[in-house]
């Protein structure tokens, strides 16, 4: 049955829903912003179209899992979602085996082989976006007292030598034959957990010998100072 539009705001509305339907079912030109999920995901389906199992299964084969976050295959699906809207990936059928439900397949499409290139470039080269949480909370360190900043931070440096010895596992059971090419991911990690590890380490030792160290006190006349100079400045300046 065809719909006219005779002009009445029932017809209207009956348009603008039409149009808004096929513009999101059009693929969006302007590229998503970028994640590594989302790369990991495009340079996977260089290989060839996959289905979601399949993908999730290479990763953890490949240890992909230690660099992206793959806790749950909804997040997969989510990013996927997003490459097709993009144009990036596309299905490309269903593989239909005895006993299983039925799985969609996924390609990915010229345009998603050039994104996928253009994001290796620049999360290469790109330092300005990162912002991770633990510099945001040394940044107000002082919000706890020292004893309990220095508590959380023992955590920390726990945590930290389990990842760091289960970096130093992983590299010691690859195949002796394995290109240094492939293994550059464990070496980087290894490289930071190190440096973070010692950088702690030093910071605790100077909680735990009073060296470094503040009180509510202390904080106050602190911040009572820089407010007063701050006040002398700016009635030079004005």
């Amino acid at each position: 049955m065809q719909t006219v539009d005779d002009g009445s705001s029932a017809g209207q509305l009956l348009t603008s829903y039409r149009l808004a339907s096929m513009l999101l079912a059009m693929p969006n030109p302007k590229n998503p912003s970028r994640s590594p999920l989302g790369l990991i995901v495009l340079w996977q389906l260089f290989q060839g179209p996959m289905h979601v199992y399949r993908m999730q299964k290479m990763f953890e084969a490949q240890g992909k899992d230690r660099v992206v976050n793959l806790r749950s295959r909804a997040s997969l699906y989510q990013t996927i979602e997003r490459l097709e809207r993009h144009g990036l990936v596309k299905v490309a059928g269903t593989e239909r085996t005895e006993g299983y439900p039925d799985r969609v397949l996924y390609a990915i499409t010229d345009a998603g082989r050039e994104v996928a290139r253009e994001w290796l470039r620049e999360m290469l080269h790109t330092t300005d976006a990162e912002y991770p949480e633990f510099i945001a909370a040394l940044s107000i360190l002082f919000g706890l007292p020292p004893d309990e900043a220095r508590t959380e931070l023992e955590l920390r440096a726990e945590r930290l030598q389990v990842a760091l010895d289960a970096t130093v596992q992983s590299m010691a059971g690859a195949p002796p034959e394995l290109p240094r090419l492939f293994l550059l991911e464990e070496d980087y990690r290894k490289t930071l957990l190190e440096a973070e590890l010692s950088w702690l380490r030093g910071v605790i030792d100077d909680l735990r010998e009073g060296r470094l160290t503040w009180s509510e006190q202390w904080l106050l006349e602190l911040f009572g100072r820089y407010l007063a100079n701050d006040e002398q400045r700016n009635q030079e300046d004005g």
